[in-house]
């Protein structure tokens, strides 16, 4: 079958160190050329004057299909990704939720397959999930990397915690191995001593889901990581969802004094959202863990994202329905199922409240949500970047379009945004996976199925981390 040719013509194009016009030429999936007044027998040109042309977005946090107690996220990896396409995002990389008790790291592993291939239109990976570990566990994670996952997350709450000898024994193996350890800090009997005693004092509603989980319940636990890297030897470290401004200390300290190898994910809600929100009548659609925090916390997020101490901007898009799953907490915030949507909203909110409003440049917008999560999870260079042998990943973006966020412009299967009502700045027209148009004019135009499982070879990420780190700590 011949492959189709496709121009982008005089777009403004951005990498995480330059901005420059000029046009590019994708053949099938790939980037073949990028240059000027560039020409091809029978190629579509798609016209992008006075338009930002970026690389596709990565979201490396999500939950589709997640079954999270008795409920389960209302994605699946059609629905999920479908929103993810339209939003400007063309690969992602998931977090597998737990399994039974005592499952090795391959029964999950199985289990996402079936629910992702044949339904993702995207390109995905997964990251593992440790709920144990023994010596066999330890030993899979080399198999693990063999087939792909390239990661492991490890939560210190919840009820498959790790304690911190299993933690330390994951990231030394970790690190021999070349791959990335991802946490979730959250001091665990922390919180669960203010869940019970704001239940005791009949204190259920969803404000004290924040007070229930403060501050320093999360800095202490990104404190207490941070030094058990430092013990493995300076392992790769990557903290999920980092949400106030005591946790960027810890880790600002810990760099100051010179340990390596530690980046930093925050999400959207945590730079645009506060904790006013549970005041509402509708404070369910927020409550996710940590919760939001202060005006004082985001600002203080957007200077660490500004000046580089944050590398990746991500979702934890885990979308229940507000009208039916979140009511599960209506009489007590502790049985509201945790999770927001978000894969959609990224990157046009944070193109708007970011680059728009001037709080980080436009190429620290392509570095945090294109090319570093892509360069720490291996998936770089083919992903997250706009260069000749990349994948013809691209979006681009009007920034003097402005329209009111929605419901009804979403494309997940959940009921309800978090950003309802927010004027954005700059709005996405076209997105391209691989060389094919998956999103225009915000309708889908992709294929369900269509999506691939990233294979990253660990030592390939090795490589490409070695590169990240130098490039980070400079």
């Amino acid at each position: 079958m011949k492959m189709m040719k496709t121009i982008i013509r005089q777009g403004t194009i951005v990498s995480p160190s330059e901005i420059y016009e000029a046009d590019i030429l994708i053949d099938g999936e790939k980037i073949a050329c990028i240059g000027r007044n560039l020409e091809s027998e029978g190629a579509k040109v798609i016209e992008a004057r006075g338009k930002y042309v970026i690389p596709g977005g990565v979201d490396v946090h999500t939950h589709m299909d997640l079954l999270a107690g008795n409920s389960r996220a209302v994605d699946d990896f059609y629905d999920g990704t479908v929103a993810a396409a339209c939003g400007g995002t063309t690969a992602i990389v998931d977090h597998m939720g737990f399994g039974p008790d005592g499952c090795n790291l391959h029964y999950q592993l199985n289990e996402y397959h079936h629910l992702a291939d044949g339904k993702a239109v995207i390109d995905y990976g997964f990251h593992g999930t440790a709920q144990h570990v023994n010596q066999d566990i330890l030993d899979e994670l080399e198999g693990m990397m063999e087939d792909g996952v390239s990661s492991v997350k490890v939560y210190l709450t919840y009820d498959r915690r790790l304690n911190d000898g299993e933690a330390l024994q994951v990231l030394k193996r970790m690190k021999k191995l070349g791959g990335v350890t991802a946490f979730h800090c959250e001091n665990h009997e922390v919180v669960e001593y203010y869940r019970s005693m704001y239940r005791e004092q009949g204190c259920t509603s969803p404000y004290y889901h924040a007070k229930s989980r403060p501050n320093l319940a999360e800095a202490e636990a990104v404190a207490r990581i941070l030094s058990l890297a430092r013990l493995a030897g300076d392992a790769p470290v990557y903290i999920v969802h980092l949400s106030c401004k005591e946790s960027l200390e810890a880790v600002l300290d810990a760099r100051k004094k010179g340990q390596k190898n530690i980046f930093v994910e925050t999400c959207t809600q945590y730079l645009t959202l506060t904790e006013e929100r549970y005041m509402d009548k509708d404070g369910l659609k927020y409550v996710m863990s940590p919760p939001l925090r202060t005006r004082e916390d985001c600002e203080r997020l957007w200077e660490g994202l500004a000046a580089g101490d944050i590398q990746v901007v991500a979702t934890d898009h885990c979308p229940f329905n507000y009208g039916i799953e979140k009511q599960l907490g209506r009489d007590d915030f502790t049985k509201c199922p945790n999770g927001a949507p978000g894969v959609e909203e990224r990157m046009s909110v944070i193109f708007s409240e970011g680059v728009m409003k001037k709080r980080i440049s436009l190429n620290r917008y392509v570095e945090a949500l294109c090319t570093n999560p892509a360069r720490i999870y291996g998936f770089y260079p083919e992903k997250g970047i706009l260069q000749p042998g990349s994948d013809g990943d691209l979006v681009i973006i009007d920034p003097n379009k402005e329209y009111v966020l929605t419901h009804d412009r979403m494309h997940s299967a959940v009921d309800y945004t978090a950003y309802e009502g927010m004027k954005l700045k700059g709005q996405i027209e076209l997105v391209m996976q691989r060389g094919s148009v998956v999103a225009e004019g915000n309708v889908f135009k992709g294929k369900r199925g269509a999506g691939r499982f990233c294979d990253v070879i660990h030592t390939d990420v090795l490589r490409l981390f070695v590169l990240f780190c130098s490039y980070s700590n400079a």
